[in-house]
């Protein structure tokens, strides 16, 4: 009986002890996980205002972005040149306004000497050439400059000019024996006629050497004013009497013929003047400023040929010369309320286009264009500029240069 009594107590004892630990247990368990939710939800705060912080900051770059690119449009960062090195290096700036552009119509073409001006030198007798120093193409001369001698001394026939004067010297004594014959009707006129006629012929021949016999030949000289377009001999060739040696020229009007694919037959009607272009200069004259004028075009290709020929005359202000090719840009009908900028204005990078825009005093900003026409000295702008922006028009090379060496962050640049 006091066993069982003794073990129940002590069995009610180690009930109680184990429910206490539990409930501790329990109670430790909460105390934490309410610490850590409580730490947890702290931290999270903490993340949240951080974000906040961040999301100003990004803000802030926003903002700053967008002050930097001056406008949301463009293709680069803000180029800084101060007006003094602007005007140093010659940039030019004019607002974009619309205006009128010729169609242009492109081929290749010829400067040619213009007629009447030019004259081609003949040989007067058979004999070798010798060249003089003016006988070079381009060189400028005078009428009657000697340009070269020929020398038949040292040829089988002998000297020319000498068998001339002989011939003529001989001719000449035996009509004037005939002639007094003739006077004392000792010979007829029919006889006379056949002497008459030999001695003026040999009056002619030997007239025409006259005043060029030198010890060293007969001498050739230039027919007119101008510069030796061609040298059709060269030092030590024999020629016959009539064999063409050299052509002179008279510069002072040149032809241009431009040389057009039958193609665009129908677009020549509306064709009046054109610029052309010098390949080994990059020159590019408007013939309004040579006065030029177009004096034909082509109805037909030329036999066996493809193309229609455009021919203008125009004075010769500037180094041209008869023969040179050229590039020749046609200007066709004319297109109004269109953009257009001076070729100048532009430069070009891989086949693509650019401007540079003036953003304010010291500011540019490269820009592409697309060009759609160029007449070598205006360029019509499709897209990539409106009107009442300021563009460099003159000196874009050197606003590409400053770009390229200074190479300011365009933030530091307050507006």
């Amino acid at each position: 009986m006091n066993k069982q009594l003794i073990m129940g107590v002590l069995g009610l004892f180690l009930l109680g002890a184990c429910q206490q630990k539990s409930a501790e247990k329990g109670h430790a368990h909460s105390h934490e996980t309410e610490a850590h939710e409580e730490h947890h939800h702290s931290h999270e705060g903490h993340d949240h205002a951080h974000e906040g912080h961040t999301h100003e900051h990004e803000g802030h770059n926003h903002e700053h972005k967008t002050a930097k690119g001056h406008s949301d449009e463009g293709d680069g960062d803000e180029i800084i040149l101060s007006p003094e090195k602007a005007r140093a290096a010659g940039v030019e700036v004019g607002e974009v306004k619309r205006g009128n552009f010729r169609q242009v119509l492109k081929s290749g073409g010829e400067l040619e000497a213009a007629q009447g001006n030019e004259s081609v030198v003949v040989a007067t007798v058979a004999g070798v050439v010798r060249l003089g120093r003016q006988a070079v193409e381009g060189v400028s001369v005078n009428k009657g400059t000697p340009l070269l001698t020929l020398s038949s001394r040292h040829i089988g026939q002998g000297d020319a000019a000498e068998r001339v004067r002989t011939t003529y010297e001989n001719a000449e004594r035996e009509y004037r024996r005939m002639k007094a014959l003739a006077e004392e009707r000792i010979v007829s006129e029919r006889e006379l006629t056949p002497v008459r006629q030999a001695y003026e012929e040999a009056r002619i021949a030997y007239e025409a050497l006259q005043g060029g016999q030198t010890s060293d030949g007969q001498q050739v000289t230039s027919p007119l004013s101008g510069y030796v377009k061609e040298l059709m001999v060269k030092e030590g060739d024999y020629v016959e009497v009539g064999q063409p040696l050299l052509s002179v020229t008279q510069t002072r009007r040149l032809r241009l013929r431009a040389d057009v694919p039958a193609r665009h037959a129908a677009a020549l009607r509306q064709v009046q003047t054109a610029h052309f272009c010098t390949p080994a200069t990059g020159q590019v004259y408007a013939l309004e400023q040579l006065n030029g004028r177009l004096i034909a075009t082509g109805r037909a290709t030329a036999s066996g040929s493809r193309y229609i020929p455009v021919t203008f005359e125009l004075d010769n202000r500037g180094d041209l010369l008869p023969g040179q090719p050229v590039e020749v840009s046609l200007l066709g009908a004319t297109q109004e309320g269109v953009i257009v900028l001076p070729r100048t204005a532009l430069t070009e990078e891989q086949g693509s286009y650019f401007v540079y825009l003036q953003l304010d005093e010291e500011g540019y900003r490269k820009q592409l264009v697309e060009v759609s026409a160029d007449n070598g000295l205006e360029v019509l702008i499709a897209s990539g500029l409106k009107e009442g922006e300021r563009v460099v028009t003159r000196g874009a090379y050197q606003v590409k240069l400053a770009g390229a060496s200074n190479a300011i962050p365009a933030h530091s640049h307050e507006h």
